[in-house]
């Protein structure tokens, strides 16, 4: 079956929420609206439509000149089972002592390693992506220097791949996973149960520390924040307040150009730049908490 897609951008959180609600008003209605904040460090919003019939484009570049936003523009895409197709793209990841695999790959675990099951359907933490190898190789990197913390926060979690990946190496630690959106806490505690952790993780929703427990539990002996850099620079004075003194944090979803903001927003709360580490465009920090 042939489907439809149309796509267009625009400034700004709220006219992007306003247009995509505006969607679900069309004739023929999409079977999905989305609206997701550009990577690219430009500010932009992209707000996608997904329809099984040719959607009226009258209507669309109405919508697009009545938000503000650059006109729709429509495809039209052949029926693909993608999960089939990411199971055959997506090869095991290494990361130091940690491999990220689906299913699919379960007898590919090399012995010592730490696995870690993340299936192709929930595509983004598997480890492909240069954030998340990027926080699994500096957490690699503080294992190996000694560092065993007992109480770990995993801020904006997606798939828990970090959290997991840190109670399966510190059995004795407390580790809490928290995400702004429901669905990423559910997908989370459905990756725990299939890598046999259930409860070996707390799972919260909250838009950065904002959650009793993940109060209760601070302050925090490391924390990873895989988030974007606007989020990570706001987010910076609760980071101080809920990390240890001689914590460590882990911050990625960095574009390299915007590290050095980074930088200066958590040197200027009280943290001390450890390394810093690229992989293609982005960039994973690791700072310390001046004791």
């Amino acid at each position: 079956m042939t489907t439809f897609t149309a796509l267009t951008t625009l400034d700004g959180k709220d006219p992007a929420q306003a247009l995509g609600d505006a969607m679900e008003g069309l004739d023929p209605a999409p079977t999905g609206v989305g609206v997701f904040e550009l990577e690219d460090g430009s500010g932009l919003w992209e707000v996608g439509g997904y329809f099984e019939d040719a959607p009226d484009e009258v209507a669309l570049a109405l919508l697009a000149a009545a938000h503000g936003a650059k006109p729709f523009a429509v495809s039209e895409l052949p029926e693909v089972d993608w999960v089939a197709h990411v199971k055959r793209e997506l090869a095991p990841v290494e990361a130091g002592r940690f491999f990220v695999h689906g299913s699919h790959d379960a007898d590919k675990l090399p012995e010592g390693r730490v696995g870690l099951l993340i299936e192709a359907a929930m595509a983004f933490g598997t480890g492909h992506h240069g954030t998340t190898l990027g926080c699994l190789r500096a957490f690699d990197t503080l294992l190996n220097t000694g560092h065993a913390p007992s109480r770990v926060a995993d801020i904006g979690c997606g798939t828990a791949v970090l959290a997991m990946a840190a109670a399966k190496c510190l059995p004795d630690a407390q580790v809490i996973a928290s995400d702004i959106d429901p669905v990423a806490v559910e997908v989370a505690e459905a990756n725990l149960a299939a890598n046999g952790m259930a409860g070996a993780v707390t799972c919260v929703e909250a838009a950065g520390f904002g959650a009793d427990r993940l109060s209760e539990l601070a302050p925090y002996d490391l924390v990873f924040a895989n988030i974007l850099k606007g989020p990570l620079i706001e987010l910076a004075p609760e980071m101080s307040a809920h990390t240890a003194p001689g914590g460590h944090v882990i911050l990625s979803g960095i574009l390299n150009p915007q590290a050095a903001a980074v930088i200066d927003a958590y040197s200027r709360t009280g943290f001390n730049l450890v390394s810093r580490d690229e992989i293609v465009d982005w960039t994973t920090l690791v700072l310390q908490k001046i004791s």
